[in-house]
């Protein structure tokens, strides 16, 4: 990808395109090992400020029956009143409240997470990837981004004890964005 030298020129609204992007989470499992799974249904904007880029807000919706840990016996047992709880509480938001320039292409975007009915803020390190005009005309922009969370803080407490010690799903939740974004407006 080019990277546009002008980050003033990236202003505008931008549509998350689920074809080329990825919402992905890591868990650590009975202790030895990670586990990794993504989301399959989402939506979501962005809108940057490539003058102010204080003045940049993104809004992402994800459909928790979308869950998929390449196993359908974990992946329903994560939608089951022991997690997820897909069938009472279908969608998981983030709305920001805050973005700011780390310097570079390094960016913080803060807001509020919304699982299981419960709000709790979340702060994700962005890395700006470039921007681009694909072969079909559209102008896009591209993100990667990572956080932790702590499942416990959004009501995510189910777990099982192990015979040698420990716990069998870490509280410690990795997230991992790779976003492409096609502008708009």
């Amino acid at each position: 990808m080019t990277t546009t030298p002008d980050l003033a020129t990236l202003t505008g609204t931008y549509v998350i395109d689920p074809a080329h992007t990825t919402i992905g989470f890591t868990a650590r499992h009975a202790m030895v090992t990670n586990v990794k799974g993504k989301f399959l249904d989402f939506s979501g904007s962005l809108h940057l400020d490539g003058a102010d880029p204080a003045g940049s807000t993104a809004t992402l919706d994800i459909t928790m029956d979308s869950i998929d840990t390449g196993n359908a016996d974990r992946d329903g047992h994560l939608k089951s009143s022991d997690f997820f709880k897909t069938d009472e509480f279908p969608k998981m938001t983030f709305r920001s409240t805050k973005a700011e320039a780390l310097g570079g292409d390094d960016y913080r975007i803060t807001g509020d997470l919304t699982i299981l009915g419960t709000t709790g803020p979340i702060s994700i390190d962005l890395e700006f990837n470039g921007a681009a005009k694909d072969p079909f005309g559209n102008e896009r922009v591209g993100f990667e981004g990572k956080a932790e969370i702590k499942r416990s803080e959004w009501g995510l407490t189910w777990n099982a004890a192990l015979e040698t010690g420990g716990v069998l799903v870490s509280d410690k939740i990795k997230l991992n964005f790779d976003i492409s974004a096609i502008r708009q407006a």
